[in-house]
């Protein structure tokens, strides 16, 4: 009895992972012959799960049923989930903290003592530190934008914008990305016909949502670059382009999110578009990618701030030789 129920259950672990499954393999997973591959799905039918034949090929998939089945995890899957949960209670987005701190506990509760130690022992030993807790959004928000996203209908809200003031916005979304501390919508706004990113706390949806739309094609190969490179570029009052004489690969590590965005040019080099609130914070920036470059773009001070720490750097390598010349004498 027990070789059965362990039996079922890995069964329907199996079929957990939404896949269809030939009866054959099924068989050959849980040691078994097909007809007793075919008992055990009868059992598992009988337990409420739906269960469906495939159409053509003796096989198995598991449909959407009217309750949840039992989640089967591997011990690692059950401590990521445990891991994910735990960060979700610091979430920006409002309401799910409390929602995710009552999973975690239903989890908890249900996890063997082994896991529960390799849990709690993460736990402890884990400090979130530099982390500053961004805007607060609604739930309800998120799962409005994230919708008329997947239906490719148009949304409508107002805005507010730390320079413009308020607006009412009719645009198609995109994609909904979270970057850092904020969530961003990236959309098209027809009214003025160009790409848009939107902070989500600042707008205020307005349904019921617009008629469908064909999604257009965006302007770079990825949205997290895209977005990258508006949040680097377009919002800071310095910004510059440099060609770094490095493959768009190679130095992808070097530059962290927010930095800069990376546009590739060939296998020996790339360029890198960036702001800052400084001429001396974009050297700073640039010269942190540890590469050589070329100054494409950017303001004159920029130039002059190079410059002068190009002769800092040479100074302290001069004072250096000075200081053991007189003690070699």
């Amino acid at each position: 009895m027990l070789e059965t129920s362990a039996r079922l259950l890995k069964l329907l672990s199996l079929l957990q992972t939404h896949r269809d499954w030939p009866g054959i393999d099924l068989a050959d997973r849980l040691g078994v012959t097909t007809r007793t591959v075919r008992r055990d799905v009868e059992r598992l039918r009988e337990l409420g799960y739906p269960v469906h034949a495939l159409q053509g090929t003796p096989g198995y998939r598991l449909g959407a049923g009217a309750s949840l089945p039992p989640l089967l995890l591997d011990d690692d899957e059950a401590v990521a989930v445990a891991v994910g949960l735990r960060t979700a209670t610091s979430s920006s987005v409002a309401g799910i903290e409390e929602t995710a701190l009552r999973a975690l506990t239903k989890l908890e509760q249900v996890l063997p003592s082994r896991l529960r130690h390799r849990v709690s022992t993460l736990q402890t030993a884990t400090v979130r530190a530099g982390v500053a807790p961004g805007p607060k959004i609604s739930a309800d928000t998120v799962m409005t934008i994230a919708d008329a996203c997947r239906r490719h209908e148009r949304l409508r809200f107002d805005y507010a914008s730390p320079r413009g003031g308020a607006s009412r916005r009719n645009v198609e979304p995109y994609r909904l990305v979270n970057f850092g501390r904020h969530w961003y919508l990236v959309a098209f706004d027809g009214d003025r016909d160009d790409w848009r990113t939107f902070r989500v706390d600042r707008l205020s949806p307005r349904p019921p949502a617009g008629p469908r739309f064909t999604p257009r094609d965006l302007p770079y190969d990825d949205v997290a670059t895209y977005l990258a490179h508006q949040l680097s570029a377009r919002t800071w009052p310095c910004q510059a382009t440099v060609t770094l004489h490095e493959s768009a690969d190679a130095v992808a590590d070097r530059v962290w999110p927010g930095m800069g965005a990376i546009e590739a040019v060939d296998e020996r080099s790339c360029l890198l578009h960036l702001g800052a609130e400084t001429p001396a914070d974009l050297v700073w920036m640039i010269t942190s990618v540890q590469t050589d470059f070329t100054l494409v773009s950017g303001p004159p001070e920029l130039a002059a701030a190079l410059r002068k720490q190009a002769e800092r750097c040479l100074g302290a390598i001069a004072s250096r030789r000075a200081s053991d010349g007189d003690h070699g004498r």
